[in-house]
């Protein structure tokens, strides 16, 4: 228990939360942030610290971090708990550069030695990936969120059939507007446009009855109207029939593969808590540079020891100042519990005393 309640906020902690929350690159990891509570167990303090100077490491003088597409997939996951629902295809897109990533930092972390990165490689080796879901999900879909045309044999057929009707009614209507501009009937300038899904060639309304058609829209101004020559009804209805085909078709894809997604959700769960205990991790670490702190010894009993210890908000506030905060060596030992300050006012007591307070709680 903190006492008092608001502790955090006298001491400037409510400010240090904030700095770490603008260093994560996803919700994921604001979730930890959020979490943040006071430990007063040494062997929890140690790893904790283990790990955030283990990626402290990382970013200062190894290669560089997976650090991209950490997307926050909840509402997805809780949505295929729902027997014979399903994802659309830009949410497993998404999932697919989540699992991407996971995975490079799998990779990423493994391939480093086992001695210099010890916790981090014990938070992988916990992880049970299946690499398997991301080459399902590769087949289905592009990095767009688009349904890939050989996404099944049916959808690569309606699409190839699209394509050539879409091609055959495109050359039926090129040949009625270049005889139409002979004609006089539209403008030499006009050009096909596309009106309700429809190809249409835009007529002066005082010729639209000189072109055989369905008129689909009309200007502004009414002055020019949008018709569909009817030489190309045919295509453009079968054309329709396909298109509605292929979405009843992609829908079928989409619930074929969250059906195959559901019996892996815990799995997935524990990847996405472990994408955003990596963010948490990596803000800390960037937020521990940014201060130019360094990783503490913890003991057992009580004893504060500090060489040049800084405030480390006042730290940042003089930097982009260019100014440099004084420096402090402050002891408290079992025999020696008690520090008397004392010194004329803004002599920097109450800042002595934060400086204690706020290190000693981070």
């Amino acid at each position: 228990m903190v006492y008092p309640t608001t502790f955090e906020q006298k001491i400037g902690f409510d400010q240090i939360r904030n700095l770490v929350s603008q260093r994560c690159i996803s919700p994921l990891g604001l979730n930890f942030v959020q979490k943040i509570r006071m430990s007063t167990k040494p062997e929890t303090i140690r790893m904790m610290l283990e790990q955030v100077e283990e990626m402290r490491q990382i970013l200062l003088f190894d290669s560089h971090f997976p650090a991209q597409d950490y997307f926050d997939m909840s509402e997805e996951i809780a949505l295929l708990k729902l027997e014979g629902s399903h994802v659309d295809a830009e949410s497993l897109a998404r999932l697919k550069s989540m699992l991407k990533t996971i995975e490079q930092i799998i990779g990423y972390v493994r391939k480093r030695e086992t001695e210099k990165y010890p916790h981090l490689i014990a938070l992988v080796d916990h992880l049970n990936f299946d690499s398997t879901i991301i080459s399902m999900l590769d087949r289905i879909v592009d990095d767009k969120g688009n349904i890939r045309d050989n996404a099944s044999p049916e959808l690569q057929q309606i699409r190839r059939s699209i394509g050539q009707l879409t091609q055959n009614a495109a050359k039926k209507i090129r040949q009625i507007l270049r005889t139409s501009k002979q004609e006089s009937i539209v403008a030499e300038d006009s050009e096909i446009t596309i009106r309700n899904g429809r190809l249409v060639i835009p007529v002066p309304a005082a010729f639209k009855r000189k072109l055989r058609g369905f008129i689909h829209d009309e200007s502004a101004t009414g002055q020019t109207v949008f018709i569909e020559p009817e030489a190309v009804f045919d295509d453009n209805n079968e054309i329709r029939d396909l298109q509605n085909a292929e979405r009843r078709e992609i829908i079928r894809i989409l619930i074929e593969v969250s059906d195959t997604l559901r019996p892996t959700l815990e799995d997935l769960e524990s990847m996405q808590l472990f994408l955003g205990l990596i963010d948490f991790l990596r803000a800390k670490a960037k937020l521990a540079i940014d201060i130019q702190a360094i990783k503490p010894i913890i003991n057992e009993f009580a004893t504060v020891e500090w060489k040049k210890a800084t405030h480390p908000l006042l730290y940042l506030n003089f930097k982009s100042q260019k100014k440099t905060v004084v420096a402090q060596d402050i002891t408290l030992t079992q025999k020696e519990r008690i520090l008397i300050i004392s010194g004329p006012n803004a002599g920097g007591k109450s800042v002595t005393l934060k400086t204690v307070g706020l290190i000693q709680y981070m």
